[in-house]
């Protein structure tokens, strides 16, 4: 009888790709592609949910950016309308500027939908989902498509860049702002400034799963599971091994898996493959997190990473100063200078009074401190007998939460 011969097959476990899109080139007359195969929004807006340093940071700097609301000049009720209902889904417009801080944080690129009549009795804004949107060929429409994986130009539809509109079938005017972050080389879309930081944010979300899969586990070692079994091919084999991985192989590692021949006496073992790399792994995590936070140019302690090690109120406050005057003002002056413009030329109203509220995440000073005691506190001149500096700290907060739309 012929001696039947062993079949090795080995499994794996791994992580699945973050990234989560194909090698295929997509072309197309209609559109440019965003990323080689058309779906890097996908693959940004996946990553973000998967790694933990990397969705912080994005959504403190979209809150920070969008601020705590508007002040603006009150014997313009129009302008306080735009502020507090800026569409017809009761959004406010600090709601709709939260979520294109969001997007240009995550693509590098963003999207307002501006909606008028030919009388411009109204006007709303609209957030459009960036992972909808891609820029036609004549780079002077925004495609928007609900699956760009299945693209049907039929099911799509087209809207011109600012200031250009368009009819639409409900006659209501139409146009769509593109805020887009420059990059050399990319024309069509821009690019986020984490650009640089996506592989350690890719280590950052694999170290957290491998500390869930040895959980998972119950910190079981990886190694080699040797089964006597009679097999006739191949797919036999494969199809006994990846049985044997449901039900024992456990993450995380390798577990290959050897088939050989029956024998009278089983010989089946598992040997086990032993790695001492635990703080090598954590010293891979410390550093990944810490290089996402320099690719969003971004600052430890306003992303809590710091929390563990004790809280500073003064270096908190510090560090905001320097993210406000650095990042914040710069993006939410890129953000609200087309908003403004729409809104003085569809409702011919004056919007120079609108400014975003700032405010710092803790205060250096009680509230019950008075304007001139806080002035005094910090080295500015000051006068105990003006009657703006006896308000309390308390009733200036008031005054702005008021101002909030």
């Amino acid at each position: 009888m012929e001696k039947r011969k062993s079949i090795v097959c080995t499994t794996q476990n791994r992580a699945d790709d973050i990234y989560a899109t194909s090698a295929q080139r997509v072309e197309s007359k209609e559109f440019w592609r965003w990323g080689l195969d058309n779906n890097l929004p996908e693959a940004l807006a996946l990553l973000s949910r998967r790694s933990t340093a990397h969705r912080r940071i994005l959504n403190d700097k979209a809150d920070y950016i969008s601020g705590k609301g508007f002040n603006y000049d009150c014997s313009i009720p129009l302008l306080g309308n735009i502020v507090e209902r800026v569409n017809g889904e009761g959004e406010s417009l600090r709601q709709v500027l939260n979520k294109l801080a969001f997007d240009k944080s995550l693509f590098g690129n963003a999207f307002l939908e501006v909606v008028t009549d030919d009388k411009h009795s109204f006007l709303s804004l609209y957030h459009q989902d960036a992972t909808l949107c891609r820029v036609a060929k004549g780079s002077d429409h925004i495609i928007l498509h609900h699956d760009w994986t299945h693209f049907r130009a039929s099911e799509a539809h087209s809207l011109p860049l600012y200031p250009r509109f368009e009819r639409h079938a409900d006659g209501t005017l139409r146009s769509i702002i593109h805020y887009k972050d420059y990059e050399p080389m990319f024309t069509h879309y821009g690019v986020p400034q984490y650009i640089a930081g996506m592989n350690v944010s890719a280590i950052a979300y694999k170290t957290d799963r491998w500390n869930i899969a040895r959980l998972d586990n119950s910190f079981q070692l990886s190694g080699v599971m040797m089964i006597d079994n009679a097999v006739d091919s191949e797919a036999e084999a494969a199809s006994l091994a990846r049985l044997a991985e449901q039900r024992f192989a456990g993450k995380p590692g390798q577990v290959m898996f050897i088939i050989r021949d029956e024998s009278s006496d089983d010989n089946s073992r598992f040997i086990p493959i032993e790695a001492h790399n635990d703080g090598d792994w954590k010293a891979l995590h410390d550093q990944a997190t810490t290089d996402i936070v320099v690719a969003h140019s971004w600052f430890r302690s306003l992303s809590g990473l710091d929390y563990s090690t004790g809280f500073s109120a003064e270096r908190i406050l510090h560090e905001y100063e320097v993210a406000l005057n650095t990042i914040i003002l710069g993006e939410q002056s890129e953000l609200l200078e087309p908003i403004v413009r729409a809104i003085g030329e569809i409702l011919a109203i004056d919007c120079s009074s609108l400014e975003i509220i700032n405010r710092p995440p803790t205060r250096s000073k009680p509230i019950y401190m008075k304007v001139w005691e806080a002035r005094k506190a910090d080295g500015l001149d000051y006068d105990e007998s003006d009657e703006r500096q006896q308000l309390y700290l308390s009733e200036i907060t008031k005054y702005n939460l008021k101002s909030i739309g």
